[in-house]
């Protein structure tokens, strides 16, 4: 594949990025990815979290109105590993560094993850059951004070009518079940 930005070399850098559901590919040359910023290959020697740091830069995960350096004076209170020991190494100390710098990991995942921020995996559909239905319900109550907060109550009252709904075919199947 050619290069898309000097269309003379062979394209060897290919970087996918998804935001919002909207898929961007660029396939560069090792000259146009670093001149781009896409890659550093300076240092040809370079470590898995070198390389992930690389590609997804943790600082501009931040608010930019922070004063404080997280670096100095976030740190665990279980092992003690500050921020800044956490960005040098790539690896927590301890299961509760996720804990004392969820502020500062919040954005960053987000950003990595295309918005999400929990993990609610797959379910199979014939083996799952009515848990589809049931998670549905969950969204669908907090689309619902999402309404009442923003008193878009036409809306609200469509969500409500859409749980009922629900909930009765729930109903139905765990009756249909036990007989």
């Amino acid at each position: 594949m050619e290069c898309q930005r000097c269309h003379e070399n062979t394209a060897s850098v290919h970087y996918t990025q998804v935001i919002n559901g909207k898929k961007d590919e660029v396939h560069l040359c090792e000259k146009c990815a670093e001149k781009e910023g896409y890659m550093d290959f300076s240092n040809q020697h370079l470590s898995m979290h070198q390389f992930l740091t690389s590609m997804v830069p943790l600082d501009s995960a931040f608010n930019k109105s922070q004063s404080i350096k997280p670096e100095t004076t976030t740190q665990c209170d279980y092992c003690g590993m500050t921020y800044g020991e956490f960005r040098r190494k790539g690896k927590f100390g301890c299961s509760h560094c996720y804990e004392s710098f969820s502020s500062y990991l919040t954005p960053l995942l987000k950003r990595v993850h295309s918005g999400n921020t929990e993990h609610v995996g797959k379910i199979p559909k014939r083996i799952g059951g009515n848990l589809h239905k049931q998670r549905e319900v969950e969204n669908l109550r907090a689309k619902l004070q999402e309404a009442i907060q923003t008193e878009a109550f036409e809306e609200a009252a469509t969500i409500r009518d859409q749980i009922n709904q629900l909930k009765q075919e729930l109903e139905e199947e765990r009756k249909g079940g036990e007989a």
